[in-house]
Parts: structure tokens; C-alpha cells; sequence
């Protein structure tokens, strides 16, 4: 065990260096995803001359995300993690270069096919939080994962503020100033991709194996990667009570953060806007509400990312379905709070935060507990399909917010997303106290 080739492929070792990797590639492409979620809605709204459309850009995004999650994660299991994300951040690339095309030519289904494009890349970085745990022992899956989230923050908090400097650039190479922004999402994913395709050998799923089939009989027989559909994805997670209440906790947090993440740009441009109109005119509103919604997402964006580590260490001390529990009632708060707060930007600012830091939570707990509640040859296959449907419980939220938004207002779209928030805390509430009493009737359980 002391040979030079089993010292270069130490697990540890390994470890530490594709989290290193997989978090600075985080850190480059989280600028696209920021740029993305705060202009977004912005952009619909100005190609398609509707603000019935304003929602289309994040849930196109978020539809693409899951449509793709499967694919990439079948991709994985055949080639690596290396090849799945660096397929999908190339894919994110290409993506930004059409929305930047669709702004210059006024094209609103280009605008579309690029959301589509950048989905891919949601996708890829949604499964890069797994291939930290691929190597990472057990008690330390919740802060590799979490580390790796966290490496979002500087990036994606970057983002919602490219608006001037993106204009400045914009103008520079001739472009409209709106799709500024989009300059630097195509450089960061570029990079990240470039990043992963260069640095990530040895392949950490792959080693992950090699290591596992040392310690079985039959080691050729269990080198085949099992090909995963939707259908043995589920019906492995049915197989385990902790995988269903992991996979509960991340899809209805996403599709509670999208939905009022999505419309909020909206209402504050209609909130400030209206606010400052009779003081300052259009231009001075238009532009008072732009720095808002920017500030309020990186907010928002630092509540999803900066305190990831404190969500993986309380993972890996307190217990994974307790952190569970404590996002899903953070996601309660934060939809009380924006919504009944609703005609003041700082309270609807506030409730943004705590939205991002109980998704944190819940998607850190969810996704550890996820990853070691089915059978290794099950767990590639069921991480897709988990994204999956955390994408198209994202694309539904997304796609409803903006009708819900336009019947029951922005007051309205909140409460009625505190429902899947509160229907998980209980679901968790319930499980902890069932393993309780259950722990002092069987102690030795």
C-alpha cells in the first residue's frame, strides 16, 4: 500500500483534488446561472412584448434541466463524471451565445432555444454536487457536497450585478446592453468546461468502482454499469422510506424556490417602479428597479450558496432529516415574510434570503441522504432521476407562477407555495419522532 501508482490514486487524495476541481468549475459557470435568473424574465418580456411570458425563460430552463438530468447521468454511468459535466457546461455555453444572438436580432424563440441550452448546464452543475460524494466517506458526504454548492457563491451572486459592467461590455463589441451579461456567462461556462475536461482525471465514479470491485467477489461481473430508466430509478427509491423522504425534500424545495424566485423580478419592477414613477419618470424607474431586483437576487443567490458549509456540517452532526426539517421551515418563513410583505422591497428582499438559505438546507440534507439510501449500483441512476423531477417540479412551478401571480397576486403565489414546504416539515417532523420513540423502545436499533 505504499507503492508509487497506489499513492498517486490514494482515494483521499483523490477526494480532496476533484472537490477542488469541481468547485472551481462551480465558481465559473455559476456567473451564467445568475445572469440568467435576474435578467431572464426581463429579456421574455421585452422580445415577446408580454409580461404573460415573463416566467418562460426559467421554466424552458428548468424543463431543459430535467429532460437533460437523466440523459447526463446515463452518460456518467457509461464514460465518467468528467464526460457528463463537461458535455452539458459545453451545452450552457452554446446556450449563452444564443441568448446574446436573440437579443441582438429580437428573436424571442431564439431566446427560448437558448434558455433550452442553458438547462443543460443547470443540469451538469445540479449533478456535479454528487460526484463529490462519489469518493467521500461517510461521515463527511454532507460537507464535500456542501462545499461544492458553496463554490456557486461567488459566481452566481456575480451575476444579478453584471448588468452594468455587462452593458459597458456589451456596448464595446456592439451588442445591445441586456445581453452584456450574457458575455460572461459564455466565458465562465467555457472555462469550467475546460477546467473538468483537463483536471478531472482520474474520474472519481470510475475509481469509485474500481475501488468497490476490489472489495467483492465477482469484481467483472459488477463492472458493468447498470443502464438506469426513470422507472428502476423510482422503484429503487420506493425500495427505501429515507430515499423518499430525500427526494420529497429536494423536489418540492426547488419548486417552491422557483416559483417565487421567478416572479419576484416582476413584481418589484411593477413595486418600485410604480413607487418612483410620478418622482423620477420612467427611465429613473426603470433604472431604480434594476439595481433592486439585482441586489435582491445576489441576496437571494448568497442565501442559496454561502452558507452551504454550515448546511453540510449540520448534516453530518445534527442528522440529515433534521436539516431536512429545518429548510422546509425556513421555505415557510421566507414565503410569509415575502408575501405578507409584499409592498415593501426590503421585507420581500428578506423573505428572497431566507428562500435561498432553506433550499440550502434542504437540497444539502436531501441530496447526502439521497446518495446513501439505495444500492451503489442504483445511486448514479437514481441521482438523474432525482434531478429530473426537482427540474420538472421547477418548470411547473415556474410555469404556474406567472398565472398564479396574475389571479391571486404575489401575496397569493407565496401561500400557496408555503403548502409543499409545510407538507414536507411535517413529513420530516413526523419521521424524527417516529425514530425516537422507536430508539427508546429498541435501544439497540
Amino acid at each position: 500500500m505504499t507503492t508509487t501508482s497506489t499513492t498517486a490514486l490514494n482515494p483521499q487524495r483523490v477526494q480532496r483534488r476533484t472537490v477542488f476541481l469541481l468547485s472551481s468549475a462551480q465558481l465559473l459557470s455559476g456567473v451564467g446561472n445568475g445572469a440568467t435568473l435576474s435578467i431572464g424574465s426581463l429579456l421574455a418580456v421585452e422580445l415577446s412584448g408580454s409580461e404573460a411570458w415573463a416566467g418562460s425563460i426559467t421554466t424552458v430552463l428548468t424543463l431543459a434541466a430535467a429532460i437533460a438530468a437523466l440523459p447526463l447521468a446515463r452518460l456518467a454511468e457509461a464514460r465518467g463524471r468528467r464526460v457528463g459535466l463537461v458535455t452539458g457546461l459545453f451545452a450552457a455555453m452554446v446556450g449563452a451565445l444564443l441568448v446574446i444572438a436573440a437579443a441582438v436580432s429580437g428573436t424571442f424563440v431564439l431566446l427560448l432555444l437558448g434558455a433550452a441550452f442553458l438547462g443543460l448546464g443547470t443540469a451538469a452543475n445540479l449533478q456535479a454536487r454528487f460526484a463529490a460524494v462519489d469518493l467521500a466517506e461517510p461521515e463527511h458526504r454532507g460537507r464535500s457536497l456542501s462545499t461544492v454548492v458553496w463554490a456557486v457563491t461567488i459566481g452566481a451572486v456575480a451575476g444579478p450585478n453584471l448588468i452594468q459592467p455587462g452593458a459597458v461590455v456589451g456596448g464595446a463589441l456592439g451588442l445591445p446592453p441586456i445581453a452584456g451579461p450574457f458575455v460572461f456567462s459564455a466565458a465562465g461556462l467555457f472555462l469550467a468546461a475546460v477546467l473538468l475536461l483537463a483536471g478531472l482525471r482520474p474520474d472519481p465514479l470510475l475509481l469509485a468502482r474500481r475501488l468497490a470491485h476490489k472489495e467483492v467477489a465477482g469484481g467483472q461481473a459488477a463492472a458493468q454499469a447498470v443502464r438506469g430508466t426513470i422507472r428502476s430509478g423510482l422503484r429503487a427509491v420506493r425500495a427505501s422510506p429515507k430515499a423518499m423522504m430525500a427526494l420529497a425534500a429536494v423536489v418540492a424545495a426547488h419548486a417552491v424556490m422557483v416559483a417565487v424566485m421567478s416572479m419576484t423580478p416582476l413584481h418589484l419592477q411593477q413595486l418600485v417602479g410604480g413607487s418612483h414613477e410620478g418622482h423620477h419618470g420612467g427611465a429613473a424607474a426603470s433604472t431604480d428597479a434594476l439595481v433592486i431586483i439585482g441586489l435582491t437576487i445576489s441576496l437571494h443567490i448568497a442565501g442559496m450558496y454561502a452558507l452551504s458549509p454550515l448546511w453540510g456540517w449540520l448534516t453530518d452532526r445534527a442528522g440529515r432529516i433534521q436539516t431536512i426539517a429545518v429548510g422546509h421551515g425556513l421555505l415557510v418563513v421566507a414565503v410569509f415574510v415575502a408575501g405578507f410583505g409584499q409592498h415593501e422591497p426590503t421585507l420581500v428582499t428578506a423573505g428572497l434570503i431566507l428562500l435561498g438559505l432553506g433550499w440550502s438546507a434542504a437540497t444539502i440534507a436531501g441530496s447526502t441522504l439521497l446518495a446513501e439510501s439505495v444500492a451503489p449500483d442504483q445511486r448514479v441512476t437514481v441521482q438523474g432521476v432525482s434531478d429530473t423531477l426537482m427540474g420538472a417540479a421547477g418548470a411547473l412551478g415556474g410555469a404556474t407562477s406567472g398565472l398564479l401571480l396574475a389571479w391571486i397576486g404575489y401575496q397569493g403565489l407565496n401561500v400557496a407555495s408555503s403548502v409543499l414546504a409545510a407538507g414536507v416539515l411535517a413529513y420530516a417532523a413526523i419521521s424524527v419522532v417516529r425514530r425516537r420513540h422507536e430508539g427508546r423502545v429498541n435501544p439497540g436499533t
